[in-house]
């Protein structure tokens, strides 16, 4: 006797993966410009004191710290959008966008491994609810009109003992 295995979603999951998508991608914009605002002090504090470390030169600290946090923030940038996409399709991200998420909740899982150390648990528990927020949009449940069109999530749960 063998048995089809079928994803079944109630009729609300569809709902879950548009808002957060989209609370996402808020957060991941606030999260850039934060980026750059941080970046961007330790960059003048660099630069205003001629800090050095193992003898670099403090105007080469101060460029790579803007460079660092234009392009982290412009990576975070890049992920918002992909989460303003899923938000509007209501649709799992595509090839490139899935590995721009995980590569996005791969880092915030390190930097919130880093930041219990460093900063305290108010950091860690910021980072760690980006992290869920990425990985509930990556992992959410597809729209309905899909999964009916789909050969093996749309098929129906079969009835065992007929």
């Amino acid at each position: 006797m063998s048995s089809v295995l079928a994803v079944t979603t109630g009729e609300g999951d569809a709902v879950i993966r548009r808002p957060v998508a989209w609370v996402a991608a808020i957060v991941l914009l606030v999260e850039a410009v934060g980026f750059v605002f941080v970046n961007g002090v330790l960059a003048t504090v660099v630069h205003n004191q001629r800090m050095s470390l193992a003898g670099l030169d403090p105007d080469a600290m101060s460029a790579g710290t803007w460079a660092m946090g234009g392009v982290t923030a412009l990576f975070l940038v890049l992920c918002a959008a992909v989460m303003v996409r899923t938000g509007l399709t209501n649709r799992a991200p595509g090839r490139f966008g899935r590995i721009l998420l995980i590569t996005c909740a791969v880092v915030h899982g390190v930097l919130g491994a880093l930041t219990v150390g460093l900063v305290g648990w108010t950091a860690f528990l910021l980072m760690m609810v980006v992290l869920g927020l990425v990985v509930l949009v990556l992992v959410g449940p597809s729209d309905p009109e899909i999964r009916d069109r789909h050969p093996v999530l749309g098929q129906q749960p079969t009835q065992q003992g007929q």
